[in-house]
């Protein structure tokens, strides 16, 4: 299993911040969350949703000819936590290639330091995106 670069500045900013500056963290990531391009918002029904999370999150995962991977989430604002996460996933792992995504480490959420200030739903919704993407891509490159 391996990280990203990206996924390796998400780590280090996670890891120097104190305890209890992770969620504020995590909410700025939240903030940062690319909106859909408009050939998904006119077609929802090209989303899949991540059913591991309370709230509504759909994903997207398209691999282009060079097998490099490009990734859409959506997560509703009032729904932070979860949006933050999405923007995490999309940050450590848009624009990398395909074999890079498939091996990329599960455990990552414990590397950032916050599996004891959210939910252990909350971290089953990250690892439902995070499979759900894999699939995807997986499924794209047969």
């Amino acid at each position: 299993m391996s990280t990203t670069k990206g996924a390796q500045e998400i780590i280090e900013a996670f890891q120097e911040v104190p305890q209890n500056v992770k969620l504020e963290l995590l909410l700025e990531y939240s903030e940062a969350l690319p909106a859909l391009p408009e050939r998904y918002e006119d077609h929802p029904e090209l989303l899949e949703r991540v059913e591991e999370c309370q709230s509504p999150v759909y994903l997207f995962v398209e691999v282009d000819a060079e097998t490099t991977v490009h990734i859409f989430l959506t997560a509703p604002d009032e729904a932070p936590t979860t949006k933050g996460f999405a923007s995490i996933l999309q940050s450590a792992l848009d624009q990398e290639k395909a074999e890079t995504v498939l091996s990329f480490d599960e455990s990552f959420v414990d590397a950032l330091g916050i599996t004891d200030l959210v939910s252990p739903l909350r971290i089953r919704g990250l690892q439902g995106m995070l499979m759900r993407i894999k699939r995807q891509v997986k499924e794209k490159m047969l």
